[in-house]
């Protein structure tokens, strides 16, 4: 997987970039880097890439500035870090499509393995079987794949968004606990993050999100998935 994938780390610190662009190659990765959001801007524009390593507390622009701005063009996976550890700080990377986050200091193993386990994710694509899919509307979910699909564009999902949709989709038609997405997606925040993650899957699947069809709520009890 890393022989092909390529990595681009966005962060002003200069030491740390350079750190995690020898860390990366040393580990089969091809790295390109930018000290800034408009620089990063300037390599997306001419080259893809697998992930985003992106640094939250840069000048001028930052991290959650930045996301905002690349998730309606570009659905590559991001990976946040950030010197923050409060819960809000790190919802607000959530809310805006940041697939996975990692306060700094950190262990470079670690970073490895969530830029490991986003990658197999994102190409552990298999031949879909037709019974695999799920039909909300004009939005497909394609199990197998995890992917969602809105006529023929792909939706991204992040990482989290992914795996709490492919849950609930496990359980079509049953309601399914916060406490139990909490332990199945292996997922930190508590019931705060479930509840932000699945308004954000709402805006996704849901024509009227104030309304859903879908997704709904069971009060008590938690949320449950319904298909056309």
């Amino acid at each position: 997987m890393s022989d092909s994938s390529h990595i681009l780390v966005v962060d002003d610190d200069t030491r740390l970039r350079d750190l995690l662009q020898r860390y990366l190659s040393e580990n089969g990765f091809a790295v390109s880097s930018a000290s800034s959001a408009a620089e990063a801007r300037a390599l997306l524009s001419g080259l893809t890439f697998d992930l985003i390593v992106l640094d939250v507390m840069m000048p001028e622009e930052d991290g959650l500035a930045f996301t905002e701005w690349l998730r309606p063009r570009n659905d590559v996976p991001i990976l946040m870090l950030t010197a923050r550890g409060e819960v809000q700080d790190r919802i607000a990377g959530l809310e805006r499509g940041v697939d996975d986050y990692l306060s700094k200091p950190f262990d470079p193993q670690e970073l490895l393995l969530r830029i490991t386990t986003i990658l197999r994710r994102v190409s552990s694509a298999a031949p879909l079987a037709p019974e695999a899919k799920i039909q909300f509307g004009d939005c497909v979910y394609e199990t197998e794949r995890k992917e969602l699909w809105q006529n023929e564009d792909r939706i991204h999902l992040t990482e989290m968004e992914a795996s709490l949709l492919h849950s609930m989709a496990e359980q079509l038609g049953n309601p399914v606990s916060r406490e139990t997405l909490i332990r199945d997606c292996n997922i930190s925040g508590g019931v705060r993050t479930i509840d932000v993650q699945v308004t954000r899957l709402r805006r996704k699947i849901e024509a009227d999100p104030r309304n859903p069809r879908y997704l709904q709520t069971i009060r008590g009890r938690g949320y449950v998935l319904r298909p056309d």
